[in-house]
């Protein structure tokens, strides 16, 4: 049973989440974010703060601690509705007389937190651009169901949440637990790939461009809309075998060259 636990696929892949936003935390560094004062991107900190999440969760797991981790999922889980939050905000923010008085730069600079959870989820859920994604992303209760689970081991609500954490006894449950942890990670980073690029499609942008334009060389015809290729290698290997609706759904609405 131990050496199940220590050669579970979960430990891959949060070793693969965290390069992933490694990854994407520096590619888009350059990329100003609109409506506020910050010197760099945002997002960058908040893909990289990210990164460090996955890894205590990996950390913990190899500890034998899996009530802890779930309760890092829920961080994990927060800070990607607080990343699509931000992004809709700003981008309805954009006309407003004065610009620079907002709740995300008001954040930004401590003067003002973020509304809960449950009111960041509805104007989420609002945003007319993301109805046909929050359509597919909602169809069933899975993220009801993975909240629920993060909420029932922060809490202790049931006596079994205790236990998992408990590395020294034998738990049967163990790796069916893990197995759960796993879809639920996995879900939440579907989630946040889907909403990221649903948002911000530029992001998925390759270096390429730029590099051309650096050496004075004419960039090759439409190189703005290539994609840089962990990018395309996520959403081949992780988004189109899980979720081939939002895959269909993000190339039916990104102007970028994902397939």
């Amino acid at each position: 049973m131990l050496m199940d636990y220590k050669k579970h696929s979960i430990f891959k892949q949060l070793e693969d989440y965290a390069s992933y936003c490694g990854s994407l935390s520096n590619s888009i560094m350059s990329f100003v974010t609109l409506g506020t004062q910050a010197v760099i991107n945002l997002d960058t900190y908040l893909y990289s703060s990210i990164r460090g999440t996955l890894e205590s969760i990996k950390t913990i797991l190899e500890n034998g601690r899996i009530n802890d981790a779930y309760a890092l999922l829920r961080k994990y889980h927060e800070v990607v509705v607080i990343n699509a939050y931000v992004m809709v905000f700003l981008e309805e923010d954009l006309n407003v007389e004065n610009y620079f008085e907002n709740r995300i730069n008001n954040w930004l600079q401590g003067k003002e937190s973020l509304p809960e959870y449950r009111i960041m989820m509805q104007v989420i859920r609002k945003y007319k651009p993301l109805k046909a994604i929050n359509e597919l992303l909602y169809i069933t209760d899975e993220y009801k169901e993975l909240r629920d689970r993060c909420n029932n081991n922060l809490h202790y609500n049931f006596f079994e949440n205790v236990l998992l954490n408990d590395n020294e006894i034998y738990n049967v449950k163990r790796i069916s637990v893990l197995n759960v942890l796993s879809q639920d990670l996995k879900a939440i980073f579907i989630l946040h790939f889907i909403y990221t690029f649903s948002l911000a499609g530029h992001y998925m942008g390759s270096s390429d461009h730029l590099e051309y334009l650096e050496m004075g060389q004419t960039p090759p015809d439409d190189s703005q809309y290539w994609v840089a290729p962990f990018i395309k290698e996520t959403f081949d290997s992780i988004i189109k075998p899980n979720r081939p609706d939002l895959a269909e759904e993000l190339l039916k609405s990104t102007f970028m060259h994902l397939e």
